[in-house]
């Protein structure tokens, strides 16, 4: 049976603006009251064996999409990694993207950028973030960390250009709601450390511990669907496989499951 998904609906922007206002605040009252123990910075932990190293290109070449917005996210991107460079997880705690970021605005320096906005390509204070959550969630599917929140991408946005990893590794983020949460349900301690050179945005996740644990990150089931409504829709499954490194033991857990609405003719563009 192919995979159905409905038209998505448009609000106004008076629904829009008010319902992210009011998600926001509920989050904030979440993150107070929850009793969750977020991960916090402490640089006399030192965690040396890596378990995840990666990198992502800074600037792309996107169709009908100004340049100007990729060299912006690149400051958005400085700014919020600055926060989360060198956070610990200790055993019990809890990674928040957004509880460590806080909101992007112009006031905090935070410049226009790329955003998706009901399935197009749009300009927003703080756009580009979303590269950031790709990098972070990509890491930990390498690691024994739990991803306690991820949210999928709702949209296709370009083809596959130079695709290193399956389609549809990422997570989204809009703050504050839609955040990427990382728990630590170990008895190790991680520590995430993120940087920037002229090409690359680069990450590293490590251990205070040896990890008998290996991690390979796959996909199945993809095709992409043309629905009733007229749309195209691409989905997959994400799956890892986890070898234990001392009893050779090999079991497959299944990540993710995605659907998302082309921004594209797949029978056109290439």
């Amino acid at each position: 049976m192919e995979p159905f998904v409905e038209k998505p609906v448009v609000r106004s922007p008076f629904r829009r603006v008010l319902g992210r206002e009011f998600y926001i605040l509920k989050r904030k009252l979440k993150w107070y009251f929850s009793g969750t123990k977020f991960a916090k910075r402490d640089d006399r932990i030192k965690c040396g064996n890596v378990l995840i190293e990666h990198k992502s290109t800074l600037l792309r070449k996107l169709k009908d999409v100004d340049m100007r917005l990729q060299y912006n996210k690149i400051t958005n991107l400085k700014l919020a990694i600055a926060p989360i460079n060198g956070i610990v997880i200790k055993p019990g705690e809890t990674l928040s993207v957004w509880k460590l970021v806080g909101r992007p605005s112009a006031r905090r320096g935070y410049k226009v950028g790329m955003m998706i906005h009901n399935g197009k390509v749009a300009e927003g204070v703080g756009g580009g973030l979303c590269q950031l959550g790709n990098l972070l969630y990509w890491m930990a599917l390498h690691t024994p960390l739990t991803v306690t929140e991820r949210w999928r991408h709702s949209y296709d946005v370009f083809p596959d250009v130079n695709r290193t990893i399956p389609f549809a590794c990422g997570a989204t983020l809009a703050y504050n709601y839609i955040d990427l949460q990382l728990t630590n349900n170990t008895e190790y301690t991680f520590k995430i450390n993120l940087w920037l050179d002229e090409e690359f945005l680069h990450g590293s996740i490590g251990c205070d511990q040896a990890v008998n644990k290996t991690y390979e990150v796959y996909e199945t089931d993809h095709q992409i669907t043309q629905q009733m409504w007229g749309g195209y829709t691409r989905h997959n499954r994400i799956w890892r496989k986890i070898t234990n490194n001392v009893t050779g033991e090999i079991c497959h857990e299944l990540v993710a499951e995605n659907n998302a609405i082309m921004m594209y003719n797949p029978l056109l563009d290439k």
